[in-house]
């Protein structure tokens, strides 16, 4: 190992030891109550609210997987997506968090998502808690996946070792944080980690930007690779049989520019819609300490999304130009195919800065895998424990017997994300793509139609629940591969049909009991 990688490592291990002694910090508060350690006892701060929700839902992807898209076939789909997830971020925030923060206390102060649900239509036979634990489970154990492929791309990366070795060596850590400390460790921690993201953004644009010759050079150079630099078009890299992008005169290749539709852009904003079923943002609504705060963390939250996802698409920018005119420099031969192209943050890391601040910026995109894949598997793991094992299986379970049972559901999902997680060749983007369309329209429709429409009924609800997770395999597995106009993101056919189905089912069955409509009512005026 050299000398420059032995100074990244030391960074990065004074990171993770950072992170590690929050943990230990956190761990007695939380581990008092299965509330406390789900919710954090709903006593977190606006900047806490909004950084973790922020840096919990933005992930590795923010960092390798954004930039990777803009880095392959230009600025429109990154941008779309971009644009699409700031506008999603702004409604959830503006209309959802104080809604659900009241009403998730007035449906018997409901500590979990699959509860919520569930009281909010006064179940009795838990059904809707259990299909909402169980898809749960599944997306979420996709997404974790999805983190774990990050830290294995970034630890084969940097140090040169074994992909599936260094995956696992992530995983373990990821693991025994969460199984520490909860989630109050697990917010704390993100809001550090939501700093150092945006910290390491704006290093590596600067130096990136300098370094292809400043912002009027990387504009000028984009236009001359067809349809990179068009909201309207896209870029094509010419690749062979082996998904690799051919280079010639050690040059790369690209085609002709490519069109892109209205329908498309519809379909890469779509990605906000799946804001309104994302558990790990949803939770932080319900976990602030005041209503009232929740305005103050709506800005903090936009500030740093716009320029976090703004930023990160311009690195990708950055970074083809870099690779074409200076291949020797940046190692640009090291980033022909797809899935490669989502290390261009760690090439111009490590190209450009000295070693030790090349390692705290690669904690950067630590902090985005642990900040996330500490959420998906608590969320998960408390989906059964806290839904399915104590709701259903074992009523009169006591707290320490479900956390128990959370530490062990936490390890059998951690294994199965490794397992899912042992390609290297996954590419981020589409993993999470997937996992967050299966949230977005599961959970969305429902999220809003149980939150401003009387009418919505049991029923309704768990048609749409489950149409809408159906709907997101279906459309993903069959219906997108017609291509056309069926090529789209299942994210928007998804949550259309799940919305239609609420509706339809809703008011073709008996109407809520004077009850629940008496919880609306109440919510609704403040109450």
């Amino acid at each position: 190992m050299s000398g420059n990688t032995i100074q990244i490592l030391l960074a990065m291990v004074i990171y993770m030891a950072a992170v590690i002694v929050i943990g230990i910090m956190f761990a007695k508060k939380a581990n008092a109550s299965s509330e406390n350690y789900y919710l954090g006892g709903r006593s977190l701060g606006p900047w806490v609210t909004a950084m973790s929700a922020e840096a919990s839902d933005m992930s590795g992807w923010l960092l390798m997987g954004l930039p990777g898209v803009a880095y392959w076939c230009g600025l429109a789909d990154a941008a779309w997506t971009a644009i699409g997830l700031a506008i999603g971020t702004y409604v959830n925030w503006l209309i959802v968090s104080k809604r659900l923060r009241r009403y998730s206390i007035r449906a018997n102060n409901a500590i979990t998502l699959p509860e919520f649900f569930s009281n909010r239509f006064r179940e009795n036979k838990k059904v809707i808690m259990t299909l909402a634990a169980a898809f749960i489970l599944i997306f979420f154990t996709v997404y974790a996946a999805s983190c774990f492929v990050t830290c294995g791309k970034l630890f084969s990366t940097l140090f040169g070792l074994p992909y599936i070795s260094m995956m696992i060596v992530g995983a373990v850590f990821v693991l025994l944080y969460t199984i520490l400390g909860g989630f109050l460790a697990e917010s704390a921690s993100d809001f550090m980690q939501g700093i150092v993201m945006i910290i390491a953004l704006a290093v590596i644009v600067i130096v990136g930007t300098v370094a292809a010759g400043g912002f009027g050079q990387v504009i000028e150079n984009a236009k001359a690779i067809p349809g990179f630099l068009d909201f309207f078009g896209l870029a094509t890299p010419v690749v062979n049989e082996a998904g690799q992008q051919i280079v010639e005169n050690g040059a790369p290749l690209f085609g002709d520019r490519a069109p892109y539709g209205i329908l498309t852009i519809f379909s890469m904003m779509a990605w906000g819609l799946g804001y309104f079923g994302m558990p790990q943002v949803l939770l932080r609504f319900m976990a602030i300490r005041k209503e009232e705060e929740l305005k103050s963390s709506r800005r903090i939250a936009m500030i740093w999304v716009v320029i976090s996802l703004a930023v990160a698409v311009f690195i990708g920018l950055v970074g083809r130009i870099i690779a074409m005119n200076n291949p020797s420099v940046l190692a640009g031969d090291a980033l022909l195919t797809k899935s490669a192209a989502e290390s261009i943050f760690i090439q111009l890391s490590t190209s450009f800065l000295p070693p030790i601040l090349a390692g705290f910026v690669m904690a950067g995109i630590l902090a985005a895998t642990i900040s996330s894949s500490d959420s998906y598997l608590l969320i998960a793991a408390s989906a059964f424990a806290k839904n399915i094992y104590q709701g259903v299986c074992n009523k009169k379970a006591s707290d320490k017997q479900v956390m128990t049972m959370t530490r062990i559901t936490l390890l059998v999902i951690a294994l199965i994300a490794i397992v899912i997680a042992l390609d290297e060749n996954s590419v981020i983007f589409q993993v999470v793509s997937f996992a967050w369309a299966g949230f977005g329209a599961t959970f969305g429709p429902l999220m809003l139609f149980s939150l401003f429409w009387k009418r919505t009924t049991r029923a309704g609800a768990v048609a749409g629940m489950i149409g809408g997770a159906g709907m997101v395999f279906l459309w993903k597995l069959v219906i997108a591969k017609i291509g056309g106009v069926f090529a789209i993101y299942e994210l928007l056919p998804a949550f259309i049909f799940s919305s239609i189905l609420i509706v339809v089912v809703s008011l073709l069955t008996k109407a809520p009991s004077k009850e629940i409509e008496e919880d609306f009512e109440a919510v609704k005026l403040g109450q």
